[in-house]
């Protein structure tokens, strides 16, 4: 058993960038709206469990600590994402240039739903990542696969209810917005099942690889 207080490696880097680049992409691919039947998504469905996936193998392999580093980190690049994009749908487009509703639709995140966004990220990733550790410790380590799944619905659960409320409420219907929620959970909880055995595997690989995996005593 290691602790966390070794340097970061190049793994463990990579890992972070992927993370901050997931939350962004999601961001942007979450102005597509998805229905398939009954079911209510965002394109964001797409990227937005990777970061999940991410925050599971960082947790596991690296310990709480260090996954609260690359939450806060990935809040802070998307922070200054949407605040870069808020200021450039701002200014002015040159005269000639035909783009302005479009560039509006996909950088023009309105401040009610960016609050959302990132109050429900914070929080669902904290508590994916808390569930985690705090699982490994009481399972001694054994049991991956239940701790991935159950930290992915407390996180996605938490995360729902931040967002669709906050982002949405007034706007959708309250009869369209809890589907919408469960909808969003069941979908990335699945994601995240079907992904598992590539999951489990990357982190076999990461332990073996980085000689670490830290316990949150």
């Amino acid at each position: 058993m290691k602790t966390n207080d070794s340097p970061v490696s190049m793994t463990f880097m990579l890992l972070g960038i992927t993370f901050c680049v997931c939350l962004i992409l999601a961001n942007l691919l979450a102005t597509k709206q998805l229905q398939y039947g009954m079911v209510n998504l965002t394109a964001g469905v797409l990227v937005f469990p990777i970061s999940y996936i991410v925050n599971d193998c960082i947790t596991e392999v690296w310990g709480f600590r260090r996954a609260k580093f690359i939450i806060w980190t990935g809040f802070f690049m998307n922070f200054a994402f949407v605040l870069l994009a808020w200021l450039a749908d701002l200014i002015p487009g040159a005269p000639y240039w035909t783009n302005e509703a479009g560039f509006h639709a996909i950088f023009g995140l309105a401040p009610r739903v960016a609050l959302a966004s990132f109050a429900a990220f914070v929080v669902g990733s904290l508590l994916n990542a808390y569930v985690m550790s705090r699982m490994k410790v009481h399972d001694k380590g054994r049991r991956f696969s239940l701790r991935a799944i159950a930290s992915t619905v407390v996180g996605e659960v938490a995360d729902s209810l931040i967002f669709f409320p906050v982002a949405l409420g007034g706007i959708v219907p309250n009869d369209a917005l809890l589907p919408m929620m469960a909808s969003q959970v069941c979908v990335k909880t699945l994601y995240e099942i079907i992904v598992l055995p590539v999951t489990i595997r990357a982190v076999a690989w990461l332990k073996r690889n980085e000689d670490m995996d830290v316990y949150d005593i």
